[in-house]
């Protein structure tokens, strides 16, 4: 059974009834079109592309809020309140600054992602964690506390934690078991520190062998072996009470540019994807994941005009319309080069909330994610996206942080000892 605290969502409603409505609403948004379910990352100038009015339906039922107190929550937030859920933003620095402050008490921004250059230590880390969930309180839900933890060369943790091997070499063993130990344990990692969500594993499958970003962060160059092993980690990421996101759909491994630097382009049809690309993630929607980010690649058989990230094509009809999902749906980081060289940062994020996206990343600068926030509270006023579109988001967001029972307590700097001795045995068997 979800367990639930006072410190899980704003005190509005008595925790009976609140385990109750969570439990429902896990049902509607795990299983709407999901029924075999059972669980559960730079700027110069650039064309202005053209934000599409925002669809008049909603893409999965609203419950009312007269029987469901989420509903009910979402009901009684402002407009303001419910954007600032809506944003996952990366800070400056090690040290809660001003501006991270302010995105957090003053924007209520839902959660923030740490990167190498915020963690130089264990102490300073923990310090820094406890210091922006405290600067949380009072606001609608706890934060999403985000890491991109891996292994191998994407790993974020200070130098006080044992490392892990790379996807690849995971893929060469070919052992779902210790895949899937392999998620528990890296859950544990990042959960010792107050992290509660991991933006792994991924499941994109290896298949250019001249792909700048992706290489051994894969598990391999065939599909079976990705999904095998992909959805092993996951669920023992999830087992640890931690969320795991699945990425980058539509799929990263055949690009030959870094997202980061600028806007890879992948000419395949959707009969081609769908032999190969999007099979992991299939079943990683038939296994119940929670959490999908969308890559910032240009697929023009699809949608010539927007990349994955921003495209009703392939977030709307594709994920959700054609593969049934309706979980969360988290952007890629919209200041990467391929968001910024190519897009208006303000007319993209209008463009990936109407597509169907609930978590927008925005990785670096304050001014980047004010200029965000602005732009949706406008586009929401003008009527280029409907309130409606908004709630659903927000709606999938409080019940998934509901699900986990996140909370912002303050958490003391942990021992690792055996957490450590316990990750160093596990990867002799691997890498024997």
């Amino acid at each position: 059974m979800i367990r639930f605290t006072r410190h899980s969502l704003k005190p509005k409603i008595s925790g009976t009834l609140f385990i109750i409505a969570a439990m429902v609403s896990l049902f509607l948004i795990a299983g709407c079109s999901n029924s075999s379910s059972n669980s559960q990352s730079e700027a110069t100038d650039s064309p202005t592309s053209q934000s599409t009015p925002a669809p008049t339906t909603s893409l999965a039922p609203t419950p009312s809020a007269v029987s469901d107190p989420i509903a009910l929550q979402v009901a009684e937030m402002t407009l303001e309140e419910k954007i600032g859920q809506m944003l996952l933003v990366g800070i400056d620095g090690t040290v809660l600054d001003e501006q991270a402050k302010k995105m957090i008490t003053e924007d209520k921004i839902g959660g923030i992602i740490l990167y190498k250059d915020n963690i130089k230590s264990l102490k300073g880390m923990i310090s820094l964690i406890n210091s922006m969930k405290k600067s949380n309180t009072g606001n609608p839900a706890p934060l999403f506390m985000s890491v991109d933890q891996e292994g191998g060369k994407v790993s974020r943790m200070p130098k006080e934690y044992a490392t892990f091997p790379s996807n690849g070499t995971m893929g060469a063993s070919n052992d779902a078991a210790a895949a899937e130990k392999m998620g528990k344990l890296l859950a544990r990692e990042v959960r010792s520190a107050g992290f509660n969500m991991n933006f792994a594993p991924v499941l994109d499958i290896n298949s250019n062998p001249d792909n700048p970003v992706i290489g051994d962060r894969s598990f391999g160059n065939a599909a079976d072996q990705v999904i095998q092993l992909g959805i092993a980690e996951m669920k023992g990421i999830e087992s640890e009470g931690v969320v795991p996101v699945v990425k980058h759909f539509p799929g990263h491994g055949d690009t030959s540019v870094d997202s980061h630097l600028d806007l890879p382009i992948v000419n395949k049809t959707a009969g081609q994807l769908a032999d190969l690309e999007w099979l992991p993630f299939q079943a990683a929607i038939k296994e119940g994941t929670d959490a999908v980010m969308v890559a910032h690649i240009l697929f023009p058989k699809l949608d010539p005009d927007k990349p994955a990230s921003l495209s009703r094509t392939i977030i709307g009809e594709q994920l959700r319309d054609e593969m049934g999902y309706q979980g969360i749906v988290i952007t890629d980081d919209l200041t990467m080069g391929a968001i910024m060289k190519n897009y208006d940062l303000t007319t993209a994020a209008v463009d990936t909330v109407n597509a169907g996206s609930d978590i927008l990343l925005v990785a670096h600068g304050y001014d980047n994610e004010k200029r965000v926030m602005d732009s949706l509270l406008q586009n929401v006023k003008n009527g280029k996206i409907q309130e409606t579109r908004i709630d659903e988001s927000v709606y999938r967001i409080l019940a998934l942080k509901a699900k986990y029972n996140l909370s912002d307590e303050q958490i003391p700097v942990p021992d690792l000892t055996d957490l450590n001795k316990e990750i160093n045995v596990w990867r002799q068997t691997i890498e024997k």
